[in-house]
């Protein structure tokens, strides 16, 4: 084993340093190669264990009993620490994708030629293992390694192993070493991963089927945001990518689908801040014959049922604060939070003149628009106060676009959005399948646009033909699936949940 890299210094010896171990690695290669061992030449490895099943299984084992020795058992993993005790023996640890798992490797074990191996070793190196299970004197859980092969040298210093690597742009920017280094980060991607399937499960257990639609289309509709776009070469026509699912899922319950459910990936040119990212994850599920009602019962077994399968229980630990998922969820009206937490009436605020007036009274710039002097002001507002789950429902059609308006009350829909820890995490409608008000709500939006709102999309007026065959009433619900994440792992930037989230290139 050469260098035990330590912390490296800053400024110019920091360079200076990094090189001369970069070196010494090449060096170790070339050693390894004079003695026969290419650690790029193995195609594969016998994995017949994971770290975390070792301790599960071996809980139990005391220093004074131990296995059979014909129980074997292989291991692969990142060489991350190495203690020599002596000329004869190595204590090692290594880590695969569970955890860490502590070697023993002893010269009467493997023979002097392979001990001597790990002198030309580095940390960072891959290496597999074979032997069996004991507990050493000290009370660690350890394989005695009978044979072991080198699968891949390291070539790059790593981190302070102390410190980490805690260069926040750097750790983005590179999160294959962040992974290495950071177990704490693995640990949230893993729970993303199992949220994500998860919520596969709960929906297909639910009778929904899961759909793919298009990521590049003519017209990018389903929301209000600017889209990127793009160019097809071979048809010679201008592509947008997608900023919902929306529209063509829809599509999709017209066509005799009647729950379709999409976890995709969306585009919005758009900034970047703790909660939005130009890329990101959304949940859209679709259900006819339901109603807004019944997609709110569904929305809260959902996250009840993801907030107990993550965490086993009904609270949710976020910054410093707990947040009960316990069911029944709050509720509140859009107008009631208004008035409850700012003092607005309904009145004012559906007259365009008068949100622009309460934006001027909470020092807020004006807006292109009333819906958006409305999300502003809502924004501003409301949210600061919406820390447990709370349902805030009956929008102003003026903002909801897409949704059937409100029996007796047409300047209201059936619309909730969900809120918990100051931000939205679901919204959900009953489905306009009027294909008359959804013309003529496309035709308010061209208006929009010619006022140079850009962040309007253009009518898909194919979506209005579609509709004119019919569409069963339906409940459709939208769920930001990289805010989920950031509640259920205690994270306050979607950076931290986005394995490569999007960031400025290097000049």
């Amino acid at each position: 084993m050469s260098d035990q890299e330590g912390s490296l210094p800053a400024g110019e010896d920091l360079g200076r340093r990094e090189a001369e171990l970069r070196a010494a690695r090449r060096a170790n290669l070339a050693a390894l190669r004079e003695r026969g061992v290419d650690p790029f030449k193995a195609t594969r490895f016998e994995v017949t264990a994971h770290a975390s099943d070792l301790h599960e299984r071996y809980a139990d084992l005391s220093a004074e009993t131990e296995p059979a020795p014909n129980e074997p058992f292989g291991l692969g993993g990142r060489l991350m620490a190495v203690r020599k005790m002596g000329k004869n023996a190595i204590w090692a640890d290594i880590w695969d994708r569970s955890g860490r798992m502590q070697i023993y490797v002893r010269e009467d074990a493997v023979g002097a030629d392979a001990l001597a191996i790990f002198d030309e070793l580095d940390l960072g190196d891959i290496i597999g293992v074979n032997g069996s299970v004991f507990r050493s004197k000290k009370g660690d859980l350890t394989l005695r390694v009978r044979s072991f092969e080198v699968l891949s040298k390291s070539l790059v210093p790593l981190p302070d192993k102390w410190h980490g690597l805690v260069d926040v742009e750097k750790r983005y920017r590179q999160r294959y070493v962040d992974l290495i280094m950071n177990e704490d980060v693995r640990r949230i991607f893993i729970a993303r991963s199992h949220i994500l399937a998860e919520m596969r499960r709960f929906c297909d257990s639910k009778g929904f089927l899961e759909c793919e639609t298009p990521t590049m289309l003519h017209v990018a509709g389903g929301a209000a945001a600017r889209p990127f776009r793009t160019h097809h070469n071979a048809l010679d026509v201008p592509l947008d990518l997608r900023i919902a699912t929306e529209l063509n899922l829809k599509r999709l319950v017209v066509g005799g689908l009647e729950r379709v459910y999409e976890i995709g990936r969306i585009f919005r040119n758009e900034g970047i801040d703790t909660t939005h990212n130009p890329e990101f994850t959304m949940l859209e599920l679709y259900a006819a014959y339901w109603s807004v009602h019944e997609m709110m019962d569904f929305n809260e077994e959902l996250f009840a049922h993801l907030v107990r399968h993550v965490l086993g229980g009904d609270d949710v630990v976020y910054g410093e604060r707990k947040i009960s998922f316990a069911r029944p969820f709050k509720r509140i009206g859009y107008f009631e939070a208004m008035k409850t937490y700012g003092g607005l009436e309904r009145t004012d605020l559906l007259d365009p003149a008068g949100a622009q007036s309460a934006l001027g009274s909470l020092g807020l710039p004006a807006s292109q628009t009333h819906g958006q002097a409305l999300d502003k002001i809502f924004e501003r507002v409301v949210e600061p106060n919406l820390i447990d789950p709370t349902f805030v429902s009956d929008y102003p059609v003026v903002i909801s676009p897409l949704a059937k308006r409100k029996d007796g009350d047409p300047e209201i829909v059936d619309r909730y959005e969900l809120f918990g820890a100051n931000f939205e995490l679901a919204n959900a409608f009953t489905e306009l399948n009027d294909p008359d008000d959804q013309r003529a709500r496309f035709e308010a939006q061209i208006h929009e646009r010619k006022k140079g709102n850009d962040e309007i999309p253009p009518p898909d007026w194919d979506f209005v033909n579609a509709l004119e065959y019919g569409m069963p009433p339906t409940a459709g619900i939208g769920i930001g699936v990289d805010r989920l994440v950031m509640l259920l792992t205690n994270n306050q930037s979607i950076r931290e949940v986005l394995l490569f989230p999007l960031q400025r290139p290097i000049e």
